[in-house]
């Protein structure tokens, strides 16, 4: 037997206990399978805020003393294009509306329709508010029920549309609901044909989608527990989908071709190559993994429920998929010996461990780096250029598609009481206080209308401001920020609207501690994989460089429209704020998964030899098909995502598919070998008192 480190002999051991390693597994996905049909209407629509904000504090108090009526609340839009609200149609309309919303447990007041407030000057118009009982969460799962009862309680001319925060967190979930579906039912067969090109046999090719389905499963049972115990947005069930497809694929992806060459291409038995596999490529997967999983964690300090819970349902299937890539993938392995390149395609060489097209490509940059990677790193820099007029902003009601009760209602809502209407700002404080809030807030430019004061429980009184222009307006934020200054101690500025700006404010300022965090991190761990300083900074670096061009081109189309026709959005002229720090963390974790197949790859070549060439060519000779492989299936999977569904989706795809694309192309085939030729030896030094505090990390075995 070979001798292996504990990453071998664990893979050893599931070799000869596969049918121990199996049940196991089969009692995980059974168990955990059980839960998973009820996740998706166990999970969170809501949850966009920042925690501890003002605006969060001012929907608490309005929703203790003014019955609900916060930025919770259910806005319910009546219209009539040729009746008004004394009509007895749009009168009995009216009634049935209030009815359903009174029978719904979840409602703790109705505001009916009022001059002044809630009807319309030309009184075509008119507003019935439902307060809010239930949180944010239960609202918005009010919101999914109701609307459709809504509408049908339309009478002859009178239309109806649910829209206000709530509804629009309804319409836009359901939407991207049935965008993720339609893209996962193009992205499996495409997936499935590129594993089979890649891997040139039906039998291998089915190991990722096994790694796929029982992360899937196992993260959906995992995710419905958790949402027992808090609340968890129904986005981390879509990303931990894309993911759990994702690193399948790449783990798989390694560690099969690894085994194929182990075994066909040497004397070994199937569980001594299991072994040697996982003490290879295992170890890289491992450390792949954990970066993954650091990167991620990295966005837990954006405090904000929705974001929280996105990154951990993401990290929950990374788990689950890099548990049984260590387990029972090589437990299936030693099962299937031979027989993993079953229903293989007639040109297929199993032994190929090294591919020549790659290690030619290797030699062509040893002999010509300067050319090829200042051609590489200029591409690179132009895309990402356009980086410095980026904008960003809360995703306005152009995300929800324009057939959508809650955009009709906001479009409604504008054209009868103003452009800043829909995203009325709410000022709560002490009555005695609120008298002279008022006089101020109406005298602010940025506001259009104040509406009276209205009463309130515990002394308090609340005061609705209409701002003067669209609430995804920058100038709101500034409005929000003045008022703010000006009013007295004690007095909240709230609203839908505010919630926004001030989840935008802490992501702006969230955002460069989490990627300081990530990139720290992240060479921390290289470090420790590599035992090479100089080379993990590199690795580290080069993934800014993926990241910057992917927004870069974001920011063209997505901010400047370019595109928006083919793509078939309407742009909002900025990204969403989210993307800035969330996008980074999972470009910086897919990247970094590629750094380590890579690196791992040329460290195990320069502990062997000790030669800057055999590392650089034999890395890139035993990796670069696996590289290229993987990139070409998750660059497919996020591209379907950039051609459906609404925006925010596509930003996701277009610009998780350019960030792999480039990393994998321009960064993991060419900046890093070129990095490799020209620091030579250097790459790989490490220092004595460094190497006295690093543990024995080594890629090779005996």
């Amino acid at each position: 037997m070979i001798a292996v480190g504990p990453l071998g002999r664990l893979g050893s051991w599931t070799a000869a206990h596969f049918r121990t390693v199996l049940i196991a597994w089969v009692v995980i996905a059974a168990g955990l399978g059980a839960l998973a049909p009820k996740v998706e209407h166990a999970l969170s629509g809501a949850g966009w805020e920042a925690s501890g904000s003002q605006s969060v504090q001012a929907r608490e108090l309005i929703d203790r003393s003014f019955g609900g009526q916060s930025s919770a609340a259910l806005m319910v839009v009546l219209h009539a294009p040729a009746a008004t609200v004394a009509d007895p149609a749009f009168a009995a309309t009216v009634d049935r509306v209030t009815a359903i919303l009174r029978a719904d447990a979840r409602v703790s007041s109705i505001a009916a329709p009022r001059p002044g407030f809630s009807i319309s000057r030309d009184r075509h118009t008119a507003i019935v508010s439902a307060g809010a009982k239930g949180s944010t969460t239960e609202m918005v799962a009010a919101a999914d029920e109701l609307k459709g009862k809504l509408k049908a309680a339309a009478g002859a001319g009178v239309a109806v549309s649910l829209t206000g925060a709530s509804g629009m967190w309804s319409d836009f979930n359901e939407a991207n609901r049935n965008a993720m579906m339609k893209s996962e039912l193009i992205s499996w067969p495409v997936t499935l044909v590129i594993l089979l090109l890649a891997f040139g046999s039906l039998v291998a090719a089915g190991l990722p989608l096994m790694l796929t389905i029982l992360g899937l499963v196992a993260s959906a049972g995992t995710l419905y527990l958790g949402s027992r115990v808090f609340d968890i947005s129904i986005w981390a069930m879509n990303f931990a989908l894309m993911f759990a497809l994702a690193l399948g694929i790449d783990y798989a992806l390694f560690v099969v071709h690894r085994f194929r060459g182990a075994f066909f291409g040497s004397k070994l038995t199937a569980r001594e190559a299991v072994a040697a596999t996982m003490d290879t490529a295992g170890k890289a997967v491992l450390f792949s993994g954990l970066t993954v999983l650091i990167s991620l964690s990295a966005v837990m300090l954006v405090p904000s429920p929705a974001f929280r819970s996105m990154a951990l349902g993401i990290m929950v299937s990374v788990l689950f998929v890099l548990l049984a890539t260590l387990t029972l993938l090589p437990a299936v392995l030693g099962r299937l010996g031979p027989r993993v390149d079953k229903l293989a395609l007639r040109w297929v060489h199993s032994g190929e461990h090294r591919s020549p097209a790659f290690a030619a490509w290797a030699e062509r940059l040893w002999r010509r780096p300067l050319l090829y990677g200042s051609a590489a790193l200029a591409v690179l820099i132009a895309l990402a250029l356009p980086i410095f007029g980026l904008r960003t902003g809360m995703p306005s009601i152009k995300v929800v598609p324009p057939s959508d009760g809650s955009r009709q209602g906001y479009e409604l809502v504008q054209a009868a009481f103003g452009q800043g209407a829909p995203g009325a700002l709410q000022i709560v404080g002490p009555a005695a206080a609120i008298a002279g809030a008022s006089a101020a807030v109406a005298s602010d430019p940025g506001i259009a209308r104040v509406m009276p004061a209205q009463p309130g429980a515990d002394g308090l009184a609340l005061v609705q401001a209409i701002p003067a222009s669209d609430p995804s307006s920058p100038s709101v934020g500034a409005t929000i920020d003045r008022l703010r200054e000006v009013l007295p101690a004690g007095v909240l500025v709230g609203g839908a609207t505010a919630e926004n700006h001030d989840l935008e404010q802490t992501l702006a300022a969230k955002t460069p501690l989490v990627i300081g965090v990530v990139l720290v991190l992240g060479f921390l761990l290289l470090l420790l994989a590599l035992q090479a300083p100089v080379i993990a900074a590199v690795g580290v670096v080069t993934n800014l460089l993926a990241t910057g061009a992917a927004f870069g081109v974001a920011r063209l189309i997505f901010q400047g429209g370019h595109g928006s026709g083919l793509l078939g959005f309407e742009s909002q002229g900025f990204i969403d704020a989210w993307g800035p720090v969330f996008f980074f963390a999972m470009i910086f974790a897919i990247s970094m998964d590629y750094t380590v197949f890579l690196l791992s790859s040329a460290k195990e070549h320069y502990d062997r030899s000790h030669d800057p060439r055999d590392a650089m060519v034999g890395g890139l000779a035993h990796s670069g098909r696996v590289i290229f492989a993987a990139a070409a299936v998750m660059v497919a999977v996020f591209l379907t995502f950039a051609l459906s569904g609404p925006l925010p989706p596509k930003e996701m795809g277009v610009i998780l598919g350019v960030a792999v694309l480039l990393d994998a192309l321009l960064i993991r085939l060419v900046l890093v070998p070129v990095a490799l030729r020209l620091l030579g030896t250097w790459a790989w030094g490490l220092p004595r008192w460094l190497d006295r505090i690093l543990p024995d990390v080594r890629f090779g075995h005996s």
